[in-house]
């Protein structure tokens, strides 16, 4: 009898154990509050977790950020996680906060990407391939780089290649606007025949929708290779110790350049639905969930995969 009582209180506290082990976050994580820039790449991916996140049970909060400030308010606790680090175009913005371990680098969560200077395809045929043929066509291009909004890293980087004279460019203009912004003056040149370089990059429609042709020799500015680019997932200090749950999902959550492009493409070319593109393609891709969501559980404690499944319609 007392070996079947003291066999009965061992599993009660086996149980309760691997039940703590297993207990969902806090209440304090179920809100999960994210930064977008603007940037239709970062669209995509906070649209894909959302779907993920809300499914498990947590609410999703986008704030509409400049990077700086996204990085100020992660170092305060304003912001959980940022999916658009990239790297190394924000390498001299985000060094202070990763130095003095006010954010944490979680991972990366693409690679194979590009971030630099690009013009179209008839000027690169009038002979302009890298930042050194910018400044012998100085007129055409009216000494204006076009780059994204203000305060954006890459923008610094391009003020301070004009700063240094590099490649003769000391009398250009950074012209900052918005991505948007950017690109209808890309469509306009376009439109017109007429000369213009500006800050592209990939994932984007733009690669199909202009066809631009990356400039080389930029390395010092924006990196080698194109400005060949990974985009890391960072998050306020200790998050990932304070909401373990949601924290593996974002230390397994990892997305492809055509992944992303697929998004994008739904959303500007066939007009889709920002949520709708975004679940379309994790339909398409079943086995990213699975990778997402291993050991990942809903808030109440219940399996996580299973409910993204269930909420999306797969298996």
């Amino acid at each position: 009898m007392k070996k079947a009582l003291i066999h009965a209180l061992f599993t009660a506290v086996l149980g309760c154990a691997a039940s703590h082990v297993l207990a969902a976050d806090p209440p304090s994580c179920t809100q999960v509050r994210m930064a977008d820039p603007g940037w239709t790449d970062i669209d995509a991916t906070n649209a894909m977790s959302g779907i993920v996140l809300k499914a498990l049970g947590y609410k999703q909060d986008v704030a509409n950020l400049s990077v700086p400030i996204t990085y100020q308010g992660l170092k305060k606790g304003q912001i959980d996680v940022f999916l658009g680090n990239w790297m190394p175009a924000q390498a001299p913005l985000v060094k202070p906060f990763v130095d003095e371990k006010s954010i944490d680098v979680v991972r990366p969560n693409l690679s194979n990407a590009k971030f630099t200077l690009a013009v179209p395809e008839y000027v690169a045929a009038a002979g302009v391939h890298s930042f050194a043929d910018l400044q012998k066509n100085a007129d055409k291009f009216d000494k204006r780089i076009y780059g994204i909004e203000p305060g954006a890293p890459a923008n610094q980087n391009l003020k301070k290649m004009v700063g240094d004279k590099a490649f003769g460019l000391g009398d250009w203009k950074v012209v900052e606007s918005s991505e948007t912004g950017m690109l209808t003056q890309v469509e306009r040149a376009i439109r017109d025949k007429k000369f213009i370089v500006f800050l592209a990059w990939e994932p984007h429609l733009m690669n199909t929708k202009f066809k631009p042709v990356y400039l080389d020799g930029g390395d010092q500015y924006l990196g080698p290779n194109f400005g060949g680019a990974t985009v890391n997932t960072v998050s306020r200090s200790g998050y990932e110790q304070q909401c373990p749950n949601v924290g593996r999902l974002f230390r397994q959550m990892a997305f492809s350049v055509d992944l992303e492009n697929g998004v994008i493409a739904d959303v500007l070319d066939k007009k889709t639905r920002l949520e709708t593109a975004a679940a379309d393609a994790l339909k398409r891709h079943p086995e990213l969930l699975k990778a997402w969501l291993d050991n990942v559980m809903t808030v109440s404690g219940g399996n996580g995969l299973e409910a993204v499944q269930s909420a999306l319609g797969v298996k």
